[in-house]
């Protein structure tokens, strides 16, 4: 799991989003940035979690926060994810992982009695100077915004 902590520099990421666009650290700088990852588009967690962000987006922006959604899914599927909810913000399709596992959040994880691994669904909260403010661990998909804002 994550070995990062509040305090720490963030990675400096770069990855592409559903519609090919690159996205790094270095592009948020100035904003308050919640990384969310999350283990796979369109399964009912992952949904409940994207739609709770998307449904308080505008709290978000209000507080100069920008959101940015990690899977190892493909491109395609992030376009179909992003498309079917419209969701206001970028999903990453780290298909190669290399986000996920800047971030420590890739790992063994176990569903029913079998072990496999996965990405632990944590969200990153990044201030305007690329230091991580937060780590949420246990997230919960309901009611993520609140955790995160309060």
């Amino acid at each position: 799991m994550t070995t990062l902590k509040k305090g720490d520099k963030a990675p400096n990421f770069s990855g592409k989003d559903q519609d090919g666009n690159q996205h790094s650290l270095a592009d948020y700088k100035g904003k308050k940035l919640v990384v969310f990852f999350y283990p796979k588009a369109n399964t009912p967690g992952c949904t409940a979690e994207a739609c709770d962000l998307r449904d308080n987006f505008d709290r978000f922006h209000a507080n100069n926060y920008a959101l940015l959604g990690v899977s190892a899914d493909a491109e395609k599927a992030q376009f179909k994810f992003k498309e079917k909810y419209n969701f206001p913000f970028p999903l990453l399709a780290d298909e190669d992982k290399s986000v996920i596992q800047a971030f420590g959040v890739w790992g063994p994880k176990k569903f029913m009695g079998k072990e496999y691994d996965g990405i632990h669904r944590t969200t990153f909260i990044i201030d305007e100077n690329g230091i991580i403010d937060e780590v949420i661990s246990e997230v919960k998909t309901k009611t993520h915004a609140a955790q995160i804002l309060g």
